[in-house]
């Protein structure tokens, strides 16, 4: 596959936790002014974007114009192209068609910008004549959906029950890898959060009309404090499972953004020439119905077998893992231990606002493949509808040699 992310032209917010200090703000809004400023640091000459992908997928005011909305807030408004919605899979989703897009020709600079709003979700009314009094029906957008798959009929716990039950995952194991992936994080922060000072982006709070400006979101907010004896004084949500809430994910705000073109334009945006990264192949699956946390493994395979790889070539995996079992799954599926995997941290420290989370995975990826030295990097996460989608990028650092 002949598609390439220009090195360090890339970005993410730190990650807000519910109802916290960016809740107010609309995603898309928020988005523009911190993609636009972040391409204006990395001096990427506007004129080279001929494509946009705009990730979305919890509707706010005005979201119907998508992309386009996007672009103009962003002083390119002659630049169109899809608003993508895919659940947790929808930054992966994005990345795969601008890849496209600039394969087949039809594009040569992507810009792929994912954010969402977990707070103050949308209330849709869905009117219905032929109901009761002719009233309608009235969904919360966020706590429904995670509640209640119209399909499988299940919340989204259940779907993790349903994997730890098949696959004899204790709740022990869970807070095992969880307190794993806390620690990973800590290396995150390490050096005044050297890690994440290569590619995090501050975030301006203002008003809500994004006119005054009251403060900076500069590091991830609302991350959990994890022990071993905190975790062992959590019971399972459901009565019978497994599953605390220490062993899973939490909902959060913000965005991502990324460039995705073609070789010779990549090595000339590129923060350092010198750095490469290709983007392999694409992976997609799906399980049995309310079986979400094994869909990463068999999506995995999928992207490794696209890249015409095997699966020991890989050197670093970074997974969306809304659930603990999602891991260990993973793990036990592919013989990669799970203790390899994450380094850094994961979704399930840093939270989830669902379209720019797997933005920020790869994101993280690739700067570990960096500091490597270079090599061949696996992302994949589940997504609703128990589906999975992975990518498969290899780093190659001239430097290193």
């Amino acid at each position: 596959m002949n598609a390439f992310m220009p090195y360090g032209i890339y970005w993410s917010t730190p990650f807000a936790k519910w109802q916290g200090s960016i809740a107010h703000l609309t995603a898309v809004r928020l988005a523009a002014v911190v993609g636009k400023q972040a391409l204006a640091d990395r001096k990427v000459p506007l004129e080279h974007i001929d494509l946009g992908l705009l990730g979305l997928t919890n509707p706010q005011k005005g979201s119907f114009y998508g992309l386009p909305w996007l672009t103009g807030m962003m002083g390119i408004d002659r630049v169109a192209g899809p608003t993508v919605q895919q659940a947790c899979a929808t930054s992966v989703r994005a990345m795969q068609m601008a890849a496209q897009e600039v394969m087949c020709g039809t594009a040569r600079c992507a810009l792929l910008v994912m954010c969402d709003r977990q707070s103050n979700g949308p209330v849709v009314y869905y009117p219905d004549p032929t109901g009761p009094g002719g009233y309608g029906i009235t969904e919360h957008w966020v706590p429904d959906n995670m509640a209640h798959d119209p399909y499988a009929g299940n919340p989204m716990l259940v779907t993790g029950e349903n994997v730890a039950a098949r696959y004899g995952i204790t709740t022990a194991e869970q807070h095992a890898l969880k307190l794993h992936r806390h620690e990973q994080y800590q290396a995150a922060l390490a050096d005044d959060r050297a890690f994440q000072r290569r590619y995090m982006v501050e975030v301006p709070i203002t008003d809500a009309k994004f006119r005054k400006q009251t403060g900076v979101l500069a590091a991830d907010e609302g991350i959990f404090p994890t022990t071993a004896e905190g975790l062992a004084r959590l019971k399972p949500v459901k009565e019978g499972g497994t599953i605390t809430f220490g062993a899973q994910t939490h909902p959060a705000d913000g965005n991502a953004g990324a460039i995705i073109t073609t070789r010779a334009l990549a090595r000339e945006l590129a923060t350092d020439a010198g750095i490469e990264v290709e983007i392999l192949g694409f992976g997609m699956a799906r399980v049995d119905k309310g079986y979400m946390p094994a869909a990463p493994a068999p999506a995995a395979l999928n992207a490794v077998r696209q890249a015409g790889l095997e699966f020991k070539q890989i050197d670093a995996i970074k997974t969306h893992n809304p659930f603990a079992v999602n891991d260990i799954a993973l793990a036990r599926d592919t013989g990669f231990a799970w203790e390899k995997m994450n380094n850094y941290g994961s979704s399930i420290i840093w939270g989830h606002p669902q379209g720019p989370t797997g933005l920020r995975g790869v994101i993280e990826l690739v700067e570990e493949l960096v500091l490597r030295g270079g090599g061949i990097g696996l992302f994949t996460g589940c997504a609703a509808g128990d589906t999975g989608l992975a990518t498969v990028v290899r780093v190659t650092d001239a430097r290193a040699r």
